[in-house]
């Protein structure tokens, strides 16, 4: 039998319910994918910052509106759900930008092992909660 003939193996669509749930992605694939998920958040987000910008910017009366946002909240909206809004952002930003810095570094030092990826994956996962843990305390007033 030649080479070309031989029985080749029978590739099906994976089962979602089944497969994916059991399947284990390596640290720079959540690196990855997370990157994805805060761009796209601070993509849908920025109607909100350009508002929160207008509104501190534009007047010491607009400012003490800015500052009641997170106390009292906007409109119907609590001010604990304004506050864990800008937590997410917060999270977007740091993550996007620190996941960015590692993949402009690897670009430019060629560094693409799979220990480097591994290692700088999970320091990128914990610079960026770390550092979102430390803003969002400030945030909440624990400091």
């Amino acid at each position: 039998m030649t080479e070309l003939s031989k029985k080749r193996p029978e590739f099906r669509n994976i089962n979602a319910l089944q497969d994916l749930p059991t399947y284990r992605l390596p640290p720079a694939g959540w690196v990855s994918i997370l990157h994805r998920i805060s761009g796209l958040l601070m993509f849908l987000l920025l109607p909100f910052v350009v508002w929160l910008l207008d509104v501190s910017l534009t007047s010491e009366l607009s400012y003490e509106r800015f500052t009641s946002a997170f106390g009292e909240g906007i409109g119907f909206v609590p001010g604990i759900l304004v506050k864990l809004v800008v937590l997410a952002l917060i999270w977007g930003y740091l993550h996007h930008f620190i996941a960015g810095v590692r993949h402009i570094y690897m670009d430019m030092t060629h560094s693409v092992t799979k220990e480097f990826g591994k290692s700088s994956a999970l320091a990128t996962l914990v610079l960026s909660l770390g550092l979102t843990v430390v803003l969002g305390a400030k945030l909440f007033g624990l400091y």
